[in-house]
């Protein structure tokens, strides 16, 4: 192994050690030198220093793993690819993006007010590479060097304010860009002439995809942007069945996540013609599902989701979306112009009835249904559920498919009991997936419909149920389970709410999915509301899921006091 070269490991101690020592309070001060009060406490409600970075280019991977030990710097993480640092690096050097396998590390560094990370750029330089005079011209300047600052609750308003203010008191655009494998965009600045940090740039840090903001930062032709984000979203198709192509053909489960393969030994792996499947291979190391490294492809921390025998694995969702439901999706014009649904034009039957009759099919959308349980992980903490828990209660999973919620419930809870209530083939899955966890003692199971809703339970659950039907259906379900019901019980509705300010949320995106696929739809919290009370139920409260979901809190209305005007009765009710 080649010697590290000394400055490579002292600059690392160096950034470490900066980090440590320094927080926002004390940073923005030293890098804006003329920022008054208010400014300052502008930007500290807006900014946390995040972290310092630097570009290390060591000959090996072993060798970076050793200059992080060195400076007590802990990572186990894979490595994201960079987008930005590589191509600026290119237009350096005056070379291609493919030449310069850059990854991104970010071991964490305690701190004043709470942890940050030392960002670390490596760009593997073996000895003897051609890229040695890169390698010492970027140690000589640390063009890549620079501190950062997380932007908190960023939207374009904000970035366009702090933008202003950085210019304000000297500081000038130096580049940025839009990360896909992280969902992040960054802002580059020189830092003013009388900054005395010690680092000459600077950048702000957003989450999400702001180009818009990105583009007046580079001064970019405001068309230009919007023909190509226009041109990315036109060709989302793309993504769908390069995902889907992956996971059909075996691909995630061919990878390892930190020893790269060739193309050519996983194209006689999979079977798969080599040069379509390099092509797919480059197409997903932009998606940031692969990486590519001197041995091959390796899978990303995101790609190993798609992996067969991944926790939570996320294969059945990318069969669905680029299987069934992708050929649903190029109908949605009828639905637009009828109203009626897609899935159910396209295939002569509801989604529903269509997969019953095909056990494959019912069991990959079962699978499906559970890649989304992370959002469950909260509800055995929720207090209705530890209430219940507490007394021996029973709860109740309606159209609870193939348990995978009600399992958690009662894993979690050993003196809880559970009554599963499904069609009937869904249930025999239900049942060997419980007995197989052990836990079929403590449940009882009841084929049936929406109709069948048992009392006497303590908690009934409705996941994933409503936003498959209109409101009329809905209505009705709500009635039955009202019904049912005794006084003291608790209704839990887990489903994702539409936002009432219009902001961009996966519930908008589902909704579309709902009204193409089922003839459904999401709602916001005060359509549930009165849904809830036209079924004579009250609701509560909600609280939020991971995924962008909710967790809906209702109980039977309180009966009126004699002489009390009632609520009125629905128009449907009665049906």
């Amino acid at each position: 192994m080649t010697a590290t070269p000394p400055d490579d490991t002292a600059r690392l101690r160096a950034t470490a050690d900066f980090v440590r020592e320094h927080d926002t309070a004390d940073l923005f001060p030293l890098l804006l030198p003329g920022l008054d009060g208010p400014e300052r406490r502008a930007l500290a409600e807006r900014c946390r220093f995040s972290h310092a970075a630097l570009l290390l280019l060591p000959p090996d991977a072993a060798t970076l793993h050793a200059q992080l030990a060195a400076c007590g710097l802990d990572f186990d993480a894979p490595p994201q690819p960079s987008v930005v640092v590589r191509g600026r690096l290119a237009r350096r050097h005056g070379r291609t993006e493919a030449d310069l396998d850059v990854s991104i590390l970010r071991p964490p560094v305690p701190g004043p007010g709470g942890e940050r990370t030392v960002e670390v750029f490596a760009l593997t330089v073996p000895p003897g590479s051609d890229l040695a005079d890169l390698a010492a011209h970027e140690r000589a300047h640390d063009h890549e060097a620079h501190l950062a600052f997380e932007v908190t609750d960023p939207d374009p308003l904000a970035l366009r304010g702090l933008c202003a203010l950085l210019a304000r008191h000297g500081a000038t655009p130096d580049g940025g860009g839009h990360n896909p494998h992280e969902d992040s965009t960054v802002l580059y600045f020189t830092a003013p002439t009388g900054a005395r940090t010690g680092y000459r740039r600077v950048e702000l840090h957003a989450h999400g995809d702001h180009r818009a903001v990105l583009a007046d930062h580079l001064g970019q032709d405001p068309a230009q942007h919007s023909a190509e984000t226009l041109l990315q979203q036109l060709t989302g198709a793309w993504t769908t069945q390069a995902l889907a192509v992956s996971a059909r053909i075996g691909l995630p489960d061919a990878l390892d996540t930190r020893t790269g393969t060739t193309a050519a030994d996983l194209a006689a792996t999979l079977d798969a013609h080599p040069q379509s499947l390099t092509t797919l291979l480059r197409y997903l190391t932009m998606l940031g599902i692969v990486a590519e490294d001197q041995d091959g492809y390796r899978l990303t921390g995101t790609g190993a989701l798609l992996r067969a025998d991944a926790p939570g694995s996320m294969r059945p969702l990318a069969l669905m979306y680029g299987g069934p439901f992708y050929r649903s999706f190029a109908e949605l014009e009828h639905t637009v112009r009828t109203g009626g649904a897609a899935f159910d034009h396209l295939f002569g039957e509801n989604h529903f009835d269509h997969f019953a009759r095909d056990p494959e099919l019912a069991e990959l959308f079962d699978q499906s249904m559970a890649a989304s349980s992370r959002m469950f992980d909260p509800l055995p903490a929720h207090p209705v559920i530890t209430a219940a828990a507490g007394t021996a209660g029973t709860v109740v999973d309606i159209a609870g498919g193939n348990g995978e919620l009600l399992g958690r419930l009662l894993s979690a809870h050993p003196g809880l009991h559970g009554t599963l209530l499904e069609r009937p083939h869904a249930v025999e899955a239900a049942r060997r997936r419980l007995d197989a966890a052990g836990l079929g003692g403590r449940c009882g199971y009841v084929p049936g419909d929406f109709a069948d809703v048992p009392g006497t339970a303590d908690v009934y659950l409705l996941s994933r149920v409503l936003h498959d039907w209109d409101d009329e259906r809905c209505a009705e379900i709500l009635r039955h389970c009202a019904r049912a019901m005794p006084a003291h019980a608790d209704l839990l509705i887990v489903e994702r709410l539409l936002p009432d300010d219009g902001s961009a949320s996966l519930a908008t995106a589902w909704d579309v999915h709902m009204m193409c696929n089922t003839g459904g739809r999401e709602r916001r919290a005060d359509h549930y509301a009165r849904l809830l009370a036209d079924a004579g139920l009250h609701l509560l409260g909600h609280s939020p899921l991971p995924l962008g979901a909710a967790v809906l809190h209702a109980r039977r209305a309180a009966v009126p006091a004699p002489g009390a005007p009632a609520h009125p009765a629905p128009a449907h009710s009665g049906r």
